[in-house]
């Protein structure tokens, strides 16, 4: 893995020749246009016009990280659903939406009074590059074990196929067909999940497919201490719908790291853009714990995680930093004929200096 400090616009421009065309699944949490910024350790009070711009420039960025079977996911809240949505339809395209996942905002008691309704859910807005060539994995989630009537569904056609079992055949009734098709059916009895009782096609009913509702769990943790941190096992369901092992994730919102730590433990390639010093405090730590095998999050699930890989980690220096490290050689801005202010400023040599080295002119180090 990758993990970079530094503004995140700037990041994805700059290791983009890198990295073009290579991610499989993008997700970012970005901070939301919210009143103030009390509450948190990095800004929240945009207003809605700022932060559309804010995520437009990094959104249009980031679609050219992404394969041609690649996902993005986005995080936000009733506040900015509305701005997300369009912006992606017209970077993405309106075609590559997939789905608006409802996730649990908070656990614990909701608050009393007020004159709304309690807002206890955020969204994930899911996009793809490609919606004919995108990679997707439909989840399971176990339940308690039931046997039920085989199901049937409606159809235009009066008779329908029979299912052939134990050398009887079983018609649906009239107007409907089979949910199931023989060949499914049949492998299921083999499976010991299909079983004919009192003359009826039973199924047994142990895993329920995941759709848009992921309010079944947690959308927070608290594992780092940090205000905002995503769940893992909501990490995991991201990376796992949309990528297989060994595929490149990115997070360029990386908050307290909850990306780049799931990502790791099952098995991708992993980047991780943020700018601010939790970066050191907080996520660097974090992920040093996921290599020497850290048994908290989604860690004893995945039987394949045992810690250990490696990373690197960067901080990218800012355009400012630039700036300032520089040494102009002596020029006349304005009286050169043979060059215009522009060209005069931009093509003047530099003389580069780093923070890092320290003369020792007593010494003569």
């Amino acid at each position: 893995g990758w993990l970079i400090k530094s503004e995140n616009y700037q990041a994805l421009n700059t290791i983009l020749p890198k990295f073009k065309e290579r991610v499989q699944t993008i997700y970012i949490d970005p901070p939301f246009n919210l009143d103030s910024s009390d509450q948190f350790l990095y800004r929240t009070n945009y207003k809605d016009a700022n932060w559309a711009t804010l995520l437009e420039n990094r959104l249009r960025l980031a679609k050219n990280w992404l394969n041609e079977k690649g996902s993005i996911f986005v995080r936000c809240d009733y506040n900015g659903n509305w701005i997300v949505r369009p912006i992606m339809n017209e970077i993405f395209g309106e075609e590559n939406f997939r789905n608006n996942i409802i996730i649990k905002r908070y656990t614990g008691l909701p608050k009393t009074g007020g004159v709304k309704l309690e807002e206890d859910c955020e969204y994930l807005i899911y996009f793809t590059k490609n919606s004919e060539k995108v990679f997707f994995k439909q989840l399971l989630k176990e339940k308690d074990p039931k046997w039920m009537n085989l199901s049937s569904r409606p159809s235009k056609k009066e008779n329908n196929k029979a299912i052939t079992l134990e050398g009887k055949q079983y018609y649906p009734p009239k107007f409907q067909r089979w949910a199931l098709s023989q060949e499914t059916v049949s492998q299921l009895y083999q499976e010991k999940r299909v079983k004919v009782e009192n003359g009826k096609i039973k199924i047994l009913i142990d895993r329920l497919i995941i759709g848009t509702n992921w309010t079944d769990i947690p959308g927070y943790s608290s594992g780092t201490g940090f205000q905002t941190e995503n769940s893992e096992i909501l990490l995991k369901r991201v990376i796992e719908s949309t990528s297989n092992q060994g595929d490149l994730v990115l997070d360029f919102f990386l908050g307290s790291g909850t990306t780049t730590a799931v990502a790791h433990k099952l098995g991708r390639k992993w980047i991780g853009v943020e700018m601010g010093e939790h970066f050191y405090d907080v996520i660097l730590p974090r992920m040093k714990k996921v290599l020497a095998y850290d048994k908290s999050g989604i860690s004893k699930e995945v039987k394949e995680y045992q810690g250990g890989g490696f990373f690197k980690y960067y901080e990218l220096e800012q355009y400012e930093e630039t700036l300032a490290n520089c040494k102009y050689e002596d020029g006349d801005l304005f009286t050169s004929p043979s060059k215009t202010p522009y060209q005069e400023y931009v093509f003047m040599k530099d003389e580069k200096m780093l923070k890092a080295l320290e003369i020792d002119y007593e010494n003569n180090k």
